[in-house]
């Protein structure tokens, strides 16, 4: 049972979540989080910001850490393979259809609708983390990671990996219990 679960855990999002890895993190986050209670807001985070500074796919390295965690060996490899599933089976199926279709008016439409959609999505997401951030760790640490990190990434342009792993070592410096 626990397979079949870490399989819809992420084939489900995989398969709703249209626009990519970013567009299927809040998905993954309700399953994993919400809908299975295999972790809480806060480690959901630390497997996403982890996820982040690793080079690759976001979706596939979170679904190989949670499935083995879950399930050892054989769940890293159902979370993975259902995360990469839903794209192999649509990119088969409809690859030729969307292509003879690509200047419809209807397909672009819809492109511009999703696209908003995601953005709202993510920054629901990211309020979610900054609430939790605030009430566990205080408006003084919180307000220096954010006002950190957006002059890092924006002013300065650190590559996100870099921010991320200077978060970790903050956290791991002066948040740990």
């Amino acid at each position: 049972m626990t397979y079949w679960e870490i399989f819809l855990a992420f084939f489900i999002p995989g398969i709703v979540g249209y626009g990519g890895g970013p567009a299927t993190i809040p998905l993954i986050e309700y399953e994993v989080v919400h809908r299975y209670g295999w972790m809480n807001v806060e480690e959901f985070g630390e497997v996403l910001a982890l996820g982040n500074a690793l080079p690759g796919p976001i979706a596939t390295k979170m679904a190989g850490y949670i499935g083995f965690v879950e399930g050892g060996v054989l769940g890293a490899f159902v979370g993975v393979f259902a995360t990469v599933a839903p794209s192999l089976i649509l990119m088969i199926v409809l690859l030729s259809i969307l292509f003879k279709f690509k200047d419809s008016p209807k397909v672009k439409l819809l492109s511009s609708i999703v696209r908003p959609t995601i953005a709202v999505l993510l920054g629901l997401m990211t309020f979610r983390f900054i609430e939790t951030s605030y009430f566990d760790n205080g408006v003084l640490q919180t307000g220096l990671l954010v006002a950190a990190s957006y002059y890092l990434l924006e002013k300065r342009k650190v590559h996100p990996a870099f921010v991320i792993l200077g978060s970790l070592i903050y956290g791991a410096l002066f948040l740990a219990p």
